[in-house]
């Protein structure tokens, strides 16, 4: 008798499957129907429009330079927290975590309050003449205060476990640190840079509360398409919120796609060196 590793594999099975079709499954299937309820040339005029294209470039824009942002001070602060002792660490270690802990309207509250004109850092940045409540400089910031959790705890683990010989061995060949960084740890951190990465950005996508309070929410400047599909349900458009809130589930469909791919590609050259 062959004995499973995993006991009561198909109870266990079962209720993921259950679980997996109530939570996940069920909403978008209700979105794809209720989104497939307008004909072929009424959704395309209603994701088509000017507003709704004005608010993909909004939020895709803002994404893509805070994911940008956070694959850098994402991947230093990973570094130093792993890398280096010092007073605090366990303390800025414990505030990474805080955007999963705050609620993002308290969040995007208090950016607000930071970022206003007569705020902290507000006042002292209209002095030299940058703006950030009310602009797409502010949705970007309360993007990447969201997201930034995401790319640390993901390399942060792949940093722990990395074998220091690997470091040492480049240096014993006489290699410069940023040619040890580049050629040795890079290569092994990019599959968990890759899931950092996306993970951020699709966390950008799909933020909501963090952003309305800092964003000002005018049409065609700084309205991002998760508030554009609820003013669209306010109105009690439900097929319209729904087409909208798809052209978003495609993009993340297709974003995660794309991830994988690079991700199966960089792990086979990581083998492969």
């Amino acid at each position: 008798m062959t004995r499973r590793v995993l006991p009561g594999f198909r109870l266990s099975l079962g209720i993921t499957l259950v679980y997996a079709a109530i939570i996940i499954m069920l909403p978008l299937a209700a979105l794809i129907f209720k989104a497939a309820s307008l004909g072929p040339s009424d959704y395309w005029r209603i994701v088509s429009s000017e507003r709704a294209v004005a608010s993909y470039m909004v939020t895709v824009g803002s994404a893509l330079i805070a994911t940008l942002f956070n694959l850098v001070f994402g991947l230093a602060l990973a570094w130093v927290l792993v890398r280096y002792r010092f007073p605090g660490r366990r303390i800025i270690d414990a505030l990474v975590d805080l955007p999963f802990a705050l609620p993002t309207a308290v969040a995007g509250i208090s950016l607000t309050t930071l970022f206003a004109a007569n705020g902290w850092f507000g006042a002292a940045l209209s002095e030299i003449g940058i703006k950030v409540a009310y602009t797409p400089l502010g949705i970007m910031i309360a993007m990447a205060f969201t997201s930034l959790p995401f790319i640390v705890r993901t390399v942060q683990p792949v940093l722990e476990e990395l074998d220091p010989a690997l470091e040492e061995a480049g240096q014993t060949l006489g290699a410069g640190d940023w040619s040890i960084f580049g050629r040795v740890v890079l290569p092994l951190l990019t599959p968990a840079l890759l899931a950092g990465t996306s993970l951020a950005f699709a966390r950008s996508l799909g933020e909501f509360g963090a952003i309305i309070f800092i964003a000002g929410n005018q049409p065609f400047e700084t309205e991002i398409t998760a508030l554009l599909a609820f003013i669209r349900l306010e109105e009690y458009e439900y097929p319209a919120a729904a087409a909208i809130a798809s052209v978003m589930l495609l993009a993340a469909f297709l974003m995660l796609a794309v991830t994988n791919f690079l991700q199966a590609r960089a792990l086979r050259y990581t083998v492969k060196g």
